[in-house]
């Protein structure tokens, strides 16, 4: 019976010995997380600032970002947006550290894996940003350079033009987030290949008379020359 009381106080001294020598751990994690909040909420309020003083939402409407955005039930605010993108990036590096001082090394390893995903985001929005750019000046010239030359298919041309770029940039945006990259690239050369056989038929099928007449008049040509 004293044997078995020795190893149960044994035990108890044991896992109390563990508990306070880990208590210290968990309350510098604590204090850690607590500072990192802090300074990734005031970060992010501050380039959110930064990113209202340049009045950079008002260039992306101008772009015509407002009004896709719009149509898709989001709101332009893109301070608010790269603010988030700030905190969310302090508070994984602070639950970074706070992991390895807990010791919790596979949260951890997950933790570096999510931010070394950050920068595809950032990149995908870049991606995205610049096909806003390109489509609406694309779809000016398009327009422009159709009415121009007397077609009733200008409106239509330029908005084809401006959505087709939007597919593009999407489905290079996705492979960039690294999601189904396979699946995407299959999806794009069928749909140049599409494009190519579309346009040719189009091109053959539009152009087959007028083809004709030019044959016939070079036909005359040599017959009145022979």
């Amino acid at each position: 019976m004293l044997n078995w009381l020795e190893i149960l106080t044994s035990s108890f001294q044991a896992s109390g010995a563990a508990v306070i020598s880990f208590v210290p751990n968990i309350i510098g994690a604590i204090i850690v997380f607590a500072i990192g909040w802090i300074i990734a909420i005031g970060l992010a309020k501050l380039v959110k600032q930064l990113v209202d003083m340049f009045k950079v939402d008002q260039l992306l409407e101008k772009m015509g970002a407002k009004e896709i955005l719009e149509k898709a039930g989001l709101r332009l605010d893109s301070g608010a947006f790269v603010g988030a993108l700030i905190k969310w990036f302090f508070i994984i590096v602070f639950l970074l550290a706070v992991t390895e001082i807990l010791q919790l090394f596979q949260v951890s390893e997950f933790l570096r894996d999510v931010l070394l995903y950050v920068p595809n985001i950032i990149i995908a929005v870049v991606i995205m940003l610049a096909a806003v750019l390109l489509a609406n000046v694309l779809h000016r010239i398009v327009k422009a350079t159709v009415s121009a030359a007397g077609l009733a298919s200008a409106d239509f041309l330029a908005t084809l033009t401006r959505w087709a770029i939007f597919v593009f940039a999407f489905l290079a945006a996705l492979i960039q987030l690294g999601i189904a990259p396979a699946l995407i690239n299959t999806l794009i050369t069928g749909l140049v290949a599409m494009l190519a056989i579309a346009g040719g038929l189009a091109f053959g099928l539009g152009g087959k008379d007028y083809a004709s007449q030019l044959i016939e008049k070079v036909r005359r040509d040599m017959g009145s020359r022979s």
